[in-house]
């Protein structure tokens, strides 16, 4: 069954901020649609993170790709990114070729990467729950790890794009690509419709142009940024947030109601 819209938001030319219902309203619409399952229970849920840009303050890959390109050939690409006229994988593979760092260097750099500053009490909520989100990402799976491991977050599932160093340059690899989907280089859905069954919500969380398809297949989205002006566009069902502490609440919500009606 669909999820109950919750957007309240302009055309998507018209970068308007979200007014999200309240939390309380969207707990009774989950109810309501979700009869035909068993009560609504955290534990119940997968949920997957998109990285930059929701799990973190910025877009890491393409500061580092601007920061590091020797060059400005990749603003080219990101342009006919931009207007679809090339996918993700051709843009990035054109852009990376002209980026010169050491792994030192990079090291460096990502140390000034900043995290929802949510996060940590959004996963301590999760993992209490029994939940043990999973982060799928358009970048590296070298740069989300590291980045985690700097900021002490460990064990978590990471799925993303591959890389190797050769010298003073970094050589991409896809293996999540779909060849007929020029949203993203990583396939984020496949990681969601492989798992999912009956008896289990399917929430993710991000905010932008490679979180397109796995929106579409997932029960419950949080959507910001582009994303949620697509699921707009889309008419698909969404509920906006600005940080995690928005999920964190929400999420909160459903565990109060739930026990109130054990």
């Amino acid at each position: 069954m669909p999820w109950p819209c919750t957007c309240s938001v302009s055309s998507p030319d018209n970068r308007s901020q979200p007014n999200p219902m309240p939390f309380v309203n969207r707990l009774h619409q989950l109810e309501t649609v979700l009869q035909s399952k068993s009560p609504i229970v955290l534990s119940n849920c997968r949920v997957f993170f998109d990285f930059d840009n929701t799990m973190t303050t910025s877009d890491v890959l393409d500061d580092v790709i601007r920061r590091f390109s020797i060059n400005d050939q990749w603003m080219a690409l990101e342009k006919a990114w931009d207007e679809e006229k090339i996918g993700t994988k051709e843009c990035l593979t054109g852009q990376l070729k002209n980026v010169r760092l050491s792994k030192s260097a990079l090291h460096k750099f990502l140390k000034r990467v900043e995290l929802d500053p949510h996060f940590h009490q959004l996963l301590t909520l999760l993992v209490r729950e029994g939940i043990k989100p999973v982060i799928l990402s358009d970048n590296f799976t070298y740069i989300v790890e590291w980045i985690l491991n700097y900021h002490g977050i460990k064990d978590l599932k990471v799925y993303g794009n591959t890389l190797r160093f050769y010298r003073d340059r970094i050589i991409p690899s896809f293996p999540y690509d779909n060849p007929f989907c020029l949203n993203c280089a990583h396939c984020k859905k496949i990681h969601l419709t492989k798992d999912k069954t009956e008896n289990k919500l399917i929430v993710y969380v991000g905010d932008g142009r490679s979180d397109f398809c796995p929106a579409k297949v997932s029960d419950v989205v949080f959507a910001k940024g582009s994303l949620l002006n697509f699921m707009h566009k889309e008419a698909l069902p969404c509920i906006p947030y600005k940080n995690f502490s928005d999920i964190h609440h929400y999420f909160q919500e459903v565990l109060t109601s739930g026990r109130k009606n054990n």
